[in-house]
């Protein structure tokens, strides 16, 4: 029986890789699950439209990132969206109140948050699988008969 391209790849990831994607889908699951549905279903007052949509998207994602502990591979675009809105947020906001001299204990706080997850998402993610699932595929036009 063939294996599928998928399945190759896939087979290409080591059992080590895997188990640190695990773990990184566990760390955010863990880190961020009951602090943000704790807040949603208890709020000890009513919720802000913007503070609300803040922790719904964080409650869902946690509650996606508990998916990643169990399928790594499937779940890999959620590291992706982690370590794009970390290391924006840590660009385009923390930095221009530090420049400002704006910066806040909670900001500083949540800047070193995201200088972390980037790390650990940066050595986490399978970048030779990323290259040959994601970018290689992109970039294949199929032509279209008339």
């Amino acid at each position: 029986m063939k294996s599928t391209t998928k399945e190759k790849s896939r087979k290409k990831l080591s059992k080590f890789r895997l188990l640190l994607m695990r773990g990184l889908y566990l760390l955010t699951f863990i880190g961020l699950a009951f602090q943000a549905w704790e807040y949603i279903l208890f709020p000890g007052e009513p919720i802000d439209y913007i503070t609300g949509i803040a922790f719904s998207f964080w409650a869902s994602y946690a509650t996606l990132m508990g998916i990643g502990i169990r399928y790594p591979v499937k779940m890999l675009p959620l590291i992706f969206l982690q370590l794009a809105y970390k290391a924006t947020w840590a660009l385009g906001i923390y930095l221009p109140m530090k420049k400002a001299s704006l910066v806040t204990p909670e900001a500083e706080s949540f800047f070193w948050i995201c200088v972390t997850a980037v790390v650990l998402d940066i050595i986490v993610i399978p970048w030779k699988y990323v290259f040959n699932n994601y970018i290689v595929p992109f970039f294949k036009f199929r032509t279209v008969s008339v």
